[in-house]
């Protein structure tokens, strides 16, 4: 019999006010949600990494169809009265932001390879976005998006995942095409910022401490640099930051055997 993983496992469907939301589901214990990337879906995620938290947690991945709203739709969907909240880049945003919209469902948030809310002090590499844009991109790219292209340690680290999340082959979730992040981007009101935050009540709530607070980061992440966070960690009540050496962007998929360890830790001694 062939245990489900993250490479094999079905890829389900919830269906809500008209909306499909695309999800799946692997592992047992806490519920962990996992917001993906800007132009990520499902087969985004190194399925190593996943496949670790699985261990400690039931590990929930979805295609965006409402941002936020799909967010707390799938939730009620599945039946979670309070959840792990995590996410990666623009996921890492949607993370922070459910926390603020709705914290009674949030225990814990993970944030991996994001900013805090508002103007960063110090700003990405034009680089990143240059790169991003490509309709396509290759493992060359990944490797300047996601590692440290620097770093023999990192790009071999690069090739081995882009050769996991490739590992699947079957209902694998359709790629965010070229018109519609593009669509995307011309909506975004200020393109300065991936967090935007006009008035500064974002930054002043995501302070209170609310919810414990995991920041995992590379060194030389070149779209949300880590220094950021370090910017706030003088004044943010319950934040945990981990850098990553050597890493980039995905730093989660650099080291996920790590990685995994690490939330899994977080979530079960910090309170």
């Amino acid at each position: 019999m062939t245990l489900e993983n993250a490479t094999n496992t079905e890829t389900k469907y919830a269906d809500l006010d008209g909306r499909r939301i695309a999800y799946r589901l692997i592992g047992q214990g806490t519920p962990l949600v996992l917001a993906v990337r800007f132009r990520g879906t499902l087969d985004a995620w190194d399925p190593l990494f996943l496949d670790e938290l699985a261990k400690d947690f039931t590990v929930i991945t979805f295609d965006y169809t409402g941002l936020g709203a799909s967010t707390r739709d799938l939730i009620d969907f599945l039946g979670y009265k309070k959840v792990v909240m995590g996410g990666w880049s623009l996921g890492g945003v949607v993370a922070q932001v459910f926390s603020l919209t709705y914290p009674e469902l949030v225990s814990h948030l993970v944030l991996i390879g994001t900013a805090p809310p508002g103007h960063s002090k110090i700003s990405g590499d034009p680089l990143f976005m240059k790169t991003a844009m490509k309709p396509v991109n290759d493992l060359a790219d990944e490797a300047i998006l996601f590692f440290e292209p620097e770093s023999p340690r990192s790009k071999e680290a690069a090739r081995l995942s882009h050769e996991r999340m490739a590992a699947r082959k079957n209902d694998r979730s359709p790629i965010i095409q070229e018109a519609t992040f593009m669509k995307l981007l011309s909506e975004a009101k200020d393109r300065t910022t991936i967090f935007p935050d006009p008035n500064g009540q974002q930054m002043e709530d995501m302070a209170a401490g609310r919810h414990p607070i995991l920041v995992i980061s590379g060194d030389h992440d070149i779209a949300c640099p880590v220094d950021n966070w370090f910017e706030v960690s003088t004044f943010w009540q319950s934040l945990h930051i981990v850098t990553v050496p050597q890493a980039g962007h995905a730093p989660q998929h650099q080291v996920p055997e790590y990685a995994a360890e690490v939330i899994a830790s977080f979530v079960k001694r910090i309170r």
